[in-house]
């Protein structure tokens, strides 16, 4: 059975070889054997096989000269590498290739070569067949050229697992992994093309447009794509239309008239120069002219329609090309072919025959007499051949580079750059199995192939992982799909001014390796629109909207049919033809014009405006004033009046003030995070120690004057150290609130954008509101207690209690802050930290002026009332206007107990008082006349009550005499009240106060 099996793979292999004679392939032995499929000529023979005889393989004609140049390709790539000592040393790559003659039939005969190699290899029938000559496997096949061919090929080559690197199969097909399995290829497929037609339309802002595609497989694929890449960019597609070669004429004329009638101007055609010319021509014959063509690779530089006669039409054509590549050395390698040098390449025979139109001896055309071959060859040659039914014998002596042809048309190397790159793609996964090492591998547990037993499917998986660098520069490696991602070369038609003819001029590339948004270059310079013009047509259905508006969607047209509309406040776009407006940055706004962002206006309570300049000015003159009093009460500190009111207090209370009117200026200027901490807690314990001042003063005053007996004790409980240890601690409750805000919801900067749009307002976030109630809540309790205090002694005498212009002083604070909350409340901005500048101003003037502006105009202005007999004067009336008063209301409690018991009106106490009822109206105390006179002779007093008069006599010395001469002076004073001894006790008690 092993023996019949070897039989018929021998004869199968020996079939196939004998319809491939030596003058049908190029080979070459190699340690690893590489499969090539060109198209050497262009078809096969018509031959009717009516099977009388048995069948004879058909025959190929019409020479391409295209096609050798290509496998000249891959021989020189071979070359190249079987000398290059860093890439596969010591090894030899070999090569077997054939004609496929562009069809699919000759195509499978040579893969069935390649196949039944590997088949014969993979039964190791050495050791029963004794074959001479012995050829290695074919592990990878370079080819074929068309899509139809390569997917007849791949699906032979697939179940062998054999590699298959296309060089010119751009069908959106071959990418199924799933049907096959072992094609890869060098050329891009037809969805980049597709989405570089989408990315030139939306470069020249172009957004209606038509589509013509062929009706096969490359056409309808191709469109469909380029349509899901138009509705990504919002390009509108006016009609969609099918063709073919074989269309009839009436297809052909409702297609002409739906591109007369359309307003698209470009339009997109997906096609094959065949399928395309017969409406190429119906268009000419109509003269429908102001089209922009935009032509896929197919037809973008076919011979077919990019012909002088066709140019007034499509002279405004956008095509795309293979991006061309440079293979150095190549040029001169081409030059070098000859029948006699380059004997393992069986085609250069016949193209030295058919480039030269000459025969060689001993070849299969050696024969004049073969005038039926020739004849067969001298329709369509590509050379332009002569139509000689004999040819000369070739001398062999002729220069190659003596002849125009194709072969030799190197200025752009596209598909023979491709099969340059296929060859070497698989040399360097050969390469990568070389310098395999062991555990590093790609098959199982690590493991590498081994190079002299390399099979097919181990160049496949490593093809699959291929990654290298190009003799360009370019990263090469094949994606998922067995692509490899490649690059345009776009192509604008001119007319050349020489011989008239349609030129290709490049403008410009398409990079499939850039990143989206940076694969398109063109050259707009180099482009001439209709063969003249450098401006670009105009191909949208509505007219660009200018910066600052958008486009607006018309009910029932297309998106790309639209109306220009004003980007709203705040947004802008700075672009022509804007989709959409852009929101401006947050600390932006749009301008006038809605074509930019300007930044924001920023406020605050600044330093320079008119409005801080006015209220840092009062804060200044505040701060002066204070300095001022301060000033006056320290030069002045031994005289009665900076005396009598608690001079030590009132120093720091000035001082209080003094922080009163610095804090306002924290609230000026920008707002930082730690101005922001420190303007509350500063305002609000610079005015609970002001406060606290004025309330310690006041209450130690009133409890004194109410106090029955002033004893020792009670001058002791309101010393200074006590006074000021009730001051600190009223200030430490204001300071633990303070820390506590700081510390749980610290205050901080804040940019404000809500309020208004074109504004960010700078303001402090106070943290925490309730803190700040409490703060200011605290302060006005302690305003309130001393405004009862204050109003409580409002009758104390006027030197020691200002009892009046502390409560007129405590209501103008009240006044201003009941007035702050509701202002605080409504305001925003800039104005809430002046509403609080405004507040703590007037509330520290309102204490300034009331408490001190009065002594101060004493010190000043009247210093003759600045005297310790004013003081004592007013002191000693006050205190014996209460004895009276306790006299009195003593009289009237015994005279009603009396009545009451039915006796007589008691008589009035015994004493130097004398009391006489009346039923007048009380007047006021008057002051001590004659001030001179009543320091040397005393002073009387008649105090009237409402039951009767007190008449009171008190004499004083002069101030300069010694200490103990005043207080016997003192002792002397007479007092005509009998029942007056706690009032007496009172006014001795409070004279060392003075």
């Amino acid at each position: 059975m092993t023996s019949y099996s070897c039989c018929l793979i021998l004869l199968l292999f020996t079939w196939n070889t004998a319809a491939y004679g030596p003058n049908q392939r190029a080979q070459k032995k190699g340690d690893i054997i590489l499969g090539g499929l060109f198209p050497i000529h262009f078809g096969v023979a018509a031959k009717d096989q009516d099977l009388k005889s048995r069948p004879e393989s058909v025959e190929c004609i019409r020479y391409n000269f295209r096609g050798f140049r290509w496998l000249q390709a891959m021989i020189f790539a071979i070359e190249e590498i079987n000398s290059s000592p860093t890439l596969l040393p010591n090894m030899t790559l070999g090569y077997r290739i054939f004609d496929t003659c562009n069809t699919v039939s000759k195509a499978l005969e040579a893969t069935l070569s390649f196949v039944a190699q590997n088949k014969i290899d993979s039964l190791n029938l050495d050791e029963f067949c004794n074959c001479s000559e012995h050829i290695p496997s074919t592990i990878a096949v370079v080819g074929a050229t068309g899509s139809g061919i390569s997917t007849a090929v791949a699906n032979l080559l697939g179940l062998f697992y054999i590699p298959q690197v296309s060089y010119a199969s751009s069908s959106r097909l071959l990418s199924n992994k799933n049907q096959f399995k072992s094609f890869l290829r060098t050329i891009p497929n037809d969805e980049h093309q597709a989405t570089a037609m989408a990315d030139i339309i939306e470069y020249f802002r172009w957004n209606w447009v038509g589509t013509i595609a062929a009706d096969d497989d490359y056409g309808r694929p191709g469109i469909e794509k380029f349509r899901e890449e138009a509705e990504e960019r919002d390009i509108c597609i006016d009609f969609s239309e099918l063709i073919s070669q074989y269309s009839d004429e009436e297809e052909i004329q409702q297609v002409v008239e739906v591109i007369q009638n359309s307003t698209a101007r470009v339009i997109v055609v997906f096609s094959s120069g065949p399928d395309l010319e017969p409406l190429i021509k119906e268009i000419v014959r109509r003269n429908i002219t102001g089209k922009i063509w935009l032509a896929s690779e197919a037809w973008a530089s076919s011979s077919l329609i990019a012909m002088p006669e066709f140019f007034r039409v499509i002279g405004s054509t956008i095509g795309f090309a293979l991006k061309a590549g440079q293979i150095p050395g190549f040029r001169e390698f081409l030059q070098k072919v000859h029948p006699k040098k380059s004997t393992n390449n069986g085609f250069a025979k016949e193209f030295w025959e058919e480039t030269f139109n000459c025969y060689l001896p001993d070849g299969s055309k050696n024969s004049p007499a073969s005038t039926s071959f020739h004849k067969g060859h001298e329709e369509g040659l590509g050379a332009g051949n002569g139509t000689s039914a004999f040819r000369p014998q070739c001398t062999g002596d002729e220069n190659i580079t003596s002849v125009e042809t194709p072969y030799l048309d190197y200025t752009h190397l596209r598909i023979s750059y491709n099969v340059y790159l296929a060859v070497y793609s698989i040399a360097h996964a050969l390469q990568d199995i070389y310098t395999c090492t062991p555990g590093k591998g790609l098959f199982t547990n690590g493991s590498c192939a081994d190079i002299k037993k390399v099979e097919a499917w181990q160049v496949l998986k490593h093809l699959r992982h291929l990654n290298f660098t190009n003799n360009m520069g370019e990263q090469v490696d094949f994606d998922e799909f067995g692509d490899l991602v490649g690059n345009y070369s776009i192509i604008n038609w001119h007319l050349s001014p020489e011989d008239g003819s349609v030129v290709f001029e490049e403008v410009g590339h398409y990079n499939v390796y850039a990143k989206k948004g940076e694969r398109l270059f063109i050259n707009e310079n180099k482009i001439l629109w209709g063969g003249f013009s450098k401006e670009v047509p105009f191909s949208n259905c509505s007219r660009d909207c200018l910066p600052g508006t958008r486009k607006g969607i018309i009910e029932g047209e297309p998106t790309c049919c639209f109306e220009c509309v004003d980007c709203p406040d705040g947004e802008y776009s700075d672009e022509t033809d804007a989709s959409a407006c852009d929101k401006c940055p947050e600390d932006y706004w749009s301008n006038e014009n809605h074509t930019s962002c300007i930044p924001k206006q920023i406020e605050f309570l600044a330093w320079t405006e008119p409005f801080g300049i006015a209220l840092t000015l009062f804060a200044v003159l505040g701060i002066f004033l204070t300095s001022f009093v301060l000033g006056v009460f320290t030069k002045f500190r031994n005289t009665p009046i900076v005396k009598a009111t608690n001079r030590e207090l009132s120093y720091l209370l000035l001082f209080s003030l003094l922080c009163c009117f610095s804090s306002s200026l924290f609230f000026i200027g920008e707002p930082q995070n730690w101005t922001c901490r420190l303007r509350q807690p500063a305002f609000g314990i610079s005015f609970v120690l002001c406060i606290s001042c004025i309330l310690v003063k006041t209450n130690r005053v009133l409890l004194v004057f109410e106090a029955k007996i002033p004893t020792s004790l009670h001058r002791k409980w309101w010393g200074l150290n006590l006074q000021f240890l009730l001051v600190f601690l009223c200030t430490f409750v204001q300071i633990v609130i303070c820390v506590i805000w700081l510390y749980t919801a610290p205050p901080s900067s804040y940019r404000n954008h809500e309020l208004e749009d074109e504004i960010i307002f700078i303001t402090c976030h106070e943290g925490s509101l309730m803190a700040l109630g409490f703060l200011i809540g605290y302060t006005c309790l302690l305003a309130a207690i001393c405004f009862f205090f204050a109003f409580k002694s409002r009758k104390l005498p006027e030197n020691f209690n200002e009892a009046k212009f502390i409560t007129f002083s405590m209501l103008i604070f009240f006044i201003v802050w009941i007035s702050f909350i509701p202002a605080y409340a409504s305001t925003y901005g800039k104005f809430v930290s002046a509403v609080e500048v405004i507040a703590i101003l007037a509330a520290s003037f309102g204490l300034l002026a009331c408490i001190f502006f009065n002594k101060v105009y004493i010190i000043l202005f009247k210093p003759s009332r600045n005297t310790i007999e004013e003081v004592r004067c007013s002191t000693a009336a006050h205190a014996f206007k209460v004895a009276a008063r306790a006299t009195l209301r003593r009289s009237n409690v015994s005279r009603k107990r009396s009545n009451s018991l039915g006796g007589s009106t008691g008589s009035t106490p015994s004493s130097s008082i004398s009391s006489k009822s009346n039923h007048e109206d009380p007047f006021p105390l008057p002051a001590c006349a004659e001030r001179q006179r009543q320091q040397q002779r005393g002073c009387k007093q008649k105090v009237s009550f409402g039951s009767g008069t007190v008449t009171l006599s008190l004499s004083f010395e002069e101030p300069q005499k010694n200490a103990m001469a005043n207080r016997n002076a003192k002792r002397r004073n007479s007092l005509e009240a009998q029942n007056s001894d706690d009032s007496l006790m009172r006014h001795r008690a409070l004279l060392p106060l003075q």
